[in-house]
């Protein structure tokens, strides 16, 4: 008995699926524009690279070039020059980074996820009290206040990261992803199978949030790595000062020599490098957040789709 039925042929796409589909030149065209872009990104990016690896009198004679006329790492010499210094803001800049991106991620992850369960009795007040701050702040008065006296963060390098573990922002968007990404049947699953609160949160809902914990993580670290306001309100002492502001010290200290060279007898400031000495700066600040970025991007992506509309 032969089937009346017609079989659509194998290769052939359904129309609904042809639709969608995009011509060869437009694709060529969508190519092209992604490499541009690509390339006016990489760009600004490389000439910082070769100015930082050239001689200050082959920048200011030359200008900037795709290869340095003149090499030279004296840039990246006087700025490791006092090398206790320089590695000691590492030191504490890494530190307030890694150890403020882990806190950020934890705290705001499990504020979220009380908020997120909607048989959690308080939910309501402590989403006004997260968002309530949002909308106001006590002064920079009252927090300068706070931190050196009451809490003694003063000379501390807890100063550089616990005023910023917490982000009632990050609340509210992991709440919203927590909602979107984890089922409510999921976590009823687990409560009728006799699972607990803190086992629930760390097998079943945690897996299932990496991006957004990862979303959290990448905003956090950037925002620790170039922040240099709390050293300068919250540290005394150079011991204490993070990356961000010991090159802000060091390019002051480098203007006021440039500035006042010829009131200081006998101080020679010729070969001190200044616009070299810049982008060697911003080489050493960006570039670990470069390098870093890769590694997150996917997850990085994918959290900025919460609450968006799938189709």
């Amino acid at each position: 008995m032969v089937s009346n039925v017609k079989q659509s042929k194998p290769w052939k796409r359904p129309k609904s699926e042809a639709r969608n589909l995009i011509s060869k030149k437009t694709n060529l065209f969508f190519n092209i524009l992604l490499l541009v872009g690509c390339l006016l990104t990489v760009f600004p990016l490389w000439i910082i690279i070769v100015a930082s690896i050239s001689s200050e009198v082959a920048l200011t004679t030359y200008g900037y070039r795709l290869w340095p006329v003149e090499f030279s790492l004296n840039a990246y010499t006087y700025l490791f020059r006092d090398g206790s210094v320089m590695i000691t803001a590492y030191k504490n800049t890494l530190i307030a980074t890694v150890a403020g991106t882990i806190l950020c991620t934890i705290t705001v992850g499990l504020y979220a996820y009380a908020l997120s369960r909607r048989d959690f009795k308080f939910r309501k007040f402590f989403t006004f009290f997260s968002f309530f701050t949002m909308l106001f702040s006590g002064g920079m008065v009252s927090y300068y206040n706070i931190c050196r006296s009451f809490l003694g963060l003063k000379n501390t390098v807890y100063a550089l990261f616990l005023p910023l573990s917490f982000s009632a922002y990050w609340v509210i968007i992991m709440r919203t992803f927590y909602n979107s990404n984890v089922p409510e049947e999921v976590i009823e699953s687990a409560r009728i199978d006799g699972s607990g609160e803190w086992r629930t949160l760390i097998q079943i809902v945690a897996p299932l949030a990496i991006p957004g914990y990862a979303t959290v993580a990448l905003f956090s670290a950037v925002g620790l790595w170039n922040d240099f306001r709390q050293c300068l309100l919250l540290n005394d002492s150079s011991y204490f000062y993070n990356l961000q502001y010991t090159i802000y010290q060091t390019m002051n200290n480098l203007r006021f020599l440039k500035e006042n060279a010829s009131k200081m007898g006998g101080v020679n400031v010729s070969n001190l490098p200044a616009e070299t000495f810049r982008m060697a700066m911003a080489v050493v600040t960006v570039g670990p957040i470069v390098i870093a970025y890769p590694f997150f991007q996917k997850y990085f992506i994918k959290g900025l789709t919460v609450g968006a509309v799938k189709g």
